[in-house]
């Protein structure tokens, strides 16, 4: 099974279970990246000290994404409007809760950037004196 079909089998609910199982996926996947996305944030502030806050945060990144192109892949694929059954609300929420993944992952990669080069400055002047 290559991985279009996979994604359109997972979009479409599977082969068990009703109209709503690929909205769920898509969904539990999205609140997933949220997830990583609020721990790579409390890896750059310090309020977690194990682990790299970059990989958190690409994580964060990866997994929003994909749990936005499933709830993209399950709105097109599915029939109907919303309150049919078919998950559609559902994937309007994954949709949004897997942007938000990504923006959380970004603020995380941005502030971690940040805060390496600020570590950077500081170890600099202590070895060679302020510029």
């Amino acid at each position: 099974m290559s991985a279009t079909d996979a994604l359109m089998t997972a979009a479409e609910g599977g082969v068990i279970g009703d109209g709503r199982t690929g909205a769920n996926l898509a969904l539990g996947v999205a609140l997933i990246g949220v997830a990583l996305g609020r721990l790579a944030l409390s890896r750059v502030a310090g309020r977690i000290s194990t682990g790299s806050a970059r990989t958190a945060a690409r994580s964060a990144m990866a997994v929003g994404l994909v749990g936005t192109a499933l709830a993209a892949l399950h709105l097109a694929t599915s029939s109907g409007g919303p309150g049919t059954g078919n998950g559609m609300v559902g994937a309007i929420g994954a949709i949004a809760l897997g942007l938000i993944a990504t923006a959380l992952g970004r603020r995380a990669l941005t502030r971690s950037r940040h805060t390496e080069q600020t570590a950077d400055r500081v170890a600099h002047e202590r070895e060679f004196g302020p510029a």
